[in-house]
């Protein structure tokens, strides 16, 4: 279990101890800091330089071995897992270091969880370089996930749904032929409406950009960035005491082309509208399982 940071020790050491304890650092087999991420997984040639807890100074000597109980900065990967003795012998006589981008390495597998909370100083070579299972932090999912299930939340997505139901059933309406002026008066009316509406979705999440996740009706950069490259992503790293260490996370079948999409989704009224948010209030305190299992799919 590694505790690998990029902050400097006495930041580390500070947070640790008010969220843990004093005793932090025994629980792990090796602490790192400056790690310099994301370079700490490229580079090759990056020492590590044991830190002296009461000065926090820098101790000079040689790192040969990890002690646990110790602190350490800087180095690298392919250091770290010689110091860590993860790559066993190729002749059976001595131990010879692999070159980490190998294909077959120990480093290149799946059987390791890195846990981060910066998509791209972090996670996104772990994931491209050695193809770890990776797991998110994203604090502003407990934010969204809260603010959907509030009743006037849902019924701006219901409202939404409406529209953009009742936009496609009449283009299918007037298929292939002119419009009239009416029709395009209707259109353009309905579609003020939409983006109304979008806007009102938009302020209630609290910002000018609306959903960290979302470009308006696409997926946002960042989520396509948390899709390709996390296996797991949460709102914090105690979601994961839910779990069993054993339990296996299967995604769910994401569909993004439009070709892809066989049905439509059903058209609701507004008073099914207004009966369906009324009755989602009563079922916010008992959503919070789903919204968790939600935050953990790949």
């Amino acid at each position: 279990l590694l505790f690998v940071s990029n902050s400097p020790f006495w930041y580390v050491d500070a947070g640790m101890k008010y969220v843990i304890g004093d005793d932090w650092i025994d629980g792990w087999d090796a602490v790192i800091t400056t790690a310099g991420k994301p370079h700490f997984y490229t580079d090759d040639e990056r020492p590590f330089r044991e830190v002296c807890q009461k000065t926090g100074r820098i101790k000079f000597n040689e790192v040969v071995r990890f002690e646990k109980g110790a602190v350490y900065r800087e180095g690298c990967l392919k250091e770290l897992t010689r110091l860590m003795d993860w790559s066993g012998p190729t002749n059976g006589e001595e131990d010879v270091m692999e070159d980490p981008f190998v294909s077959g390495n120990i480093l290149a597998t799946s059987n390791v969880l890195y846990i981060g909370d910066s998509l791209f100083a972090d996670l996104v070579d772990a994931k491209r370089e050695f193809g770890w299972t990776t797991a998110a932090v994203t604090p502003e999912v407990e934010f969204e996930a809260e603010k959907q299930n509030e009743s006037a939340f849902i019924l701006v997505q219901q409202t939404l749904r409406l529209l953009w139901d009742a936009l496609r059933l009449m283009q299918d309406e007037l298929g292939a032929s002119g419009r009239t002026q009416e029709d395009l008066d209707t259109l353009d009316n309905l579609e003020k409406l939409v983006s109304a509406w979008r806007d009102r979705e938009t302020h209630m999440l609290g910002n000018p950009f609306g959903s960290i996740f979302r470009a308006r009706y696409q997926p946002s950069l960042f989520a396509q960035s948390l899709r390709r490259y996390c296996d797991l992503y949460m709102d914090s790293v105690s979601s994961l005491r839910k779990y069993s260490p054993q339990h296996r996370f299967y995604p769910r079948d994401t569909r993004l082309l439009s070709h892809e999409i066989t049905s439509r989704a059903s058209v609701f009224g507004l008073e099914e509208v207004l009966v369906r948010t009324n009755g989602s209030a009563e079922k916010t305190t008992n959503g919070a399982a789903t919204s968790d299992e939600q935050q953990h799919e790949g």
